[in-house]
């Protein structure tokens, strides 16, 4: 039996491996811990670690979790669709929002950030497959939304996530990665702050790390099937 410990090395190895692979320095992904419906105690075993960094879908889960680790300098990143009656939450209590997707929703988190408080990260979710399961802008709506968010006090535009259609094969899959990566290259090109490029997750950290990401989404990997 695996412990977490064990499996954030076998991930970071996969990560270094990578990285050195796609002739990057080894230090540009940052690993992020995928914790939905993971106990607050395997937190704390992952954060023991040396990990900093978690992921949380589900905003009442994450808000009792997150009470209970308050003692920990966690950065908390929101990682599921967000419903505009959940924004100010997550305003609150999170550092990161990855799925931002409609106007409606960053103004809100923009207006309801704590006074104070630095501004909440944002990444614009991007629904490069186009699939009707699932939220985010289409590619042709990335730069009007990201024009919008990176006017908000309250927010600062950080780049592009996307979860790929995980039914594609992989050269499909790869395409779909190098896709996003030419989006945020444009991104770049606009707005200073764009620097973050979420994709990635257990079975295919290697494809997006290939293909320029900067952040990759580990859930069982690091933590076992979820609950």
């Amino acid at each position: 039996m695996f412990s977490i410990a064990d499996n954030i090395k076998t991930v970071s190895q996969r990560i270094q491996n990578a990285t050195k692979s796609a002739a990057r320095p080894a230090d540009s992904v940052t690993l992020l811990a995928v914790s939905k419906t993971k106990p607050a105690d395997a937190i704390r075993a992952a954060y023991d670690a040396g990990l900093r960094d978690f992921g949380e879908n589900y905003l009442q889960e994450s808000q009792d979790k997150i009470a209970q680790l308050s003692d920990l300098a966690i950065t908390w990143h929101f990682i599921g669709p967000l419903q505009s009656n959940k924004t100010r939450p997550v305003a609150e209590l999170f550092q990161w929002v990855h799925t931002v997707d409609r106007e409606k929703i960053a103004r809100r988190l923009s207006e309801q950030r704590p006074e104070g408080a630095p501004p909440l990260n944002v990444c614009i979710q991007v629904n490069i497959n186009d699939e009707s399961s699932k939220s985010g802008v289409s590619p042709d709506e990335i730069a009007p939304l990201a024009e919008i968010v990176s006017t908000l006090p309250g927010l600062r535009l950080r780049g592009l996530m996307c979860i790929p259609d995980p039914s594609q094969g992989e050269e499909a899959l790869a395409a779909t990665f190098r896709e996003l990566n030419r989006h945020f290259a444009a991104l770049q090109t606009r707005f200073d702050s764009v620097d973050t490029l979420s994709m990635g997750m257990s079975d295919d950290m290697e494809a997006a790390i290939a293909a320029g990401s900067t952040i990759v989404r580990i859930g069982s990997a690091i933590f076992g099937a979820r609950n």
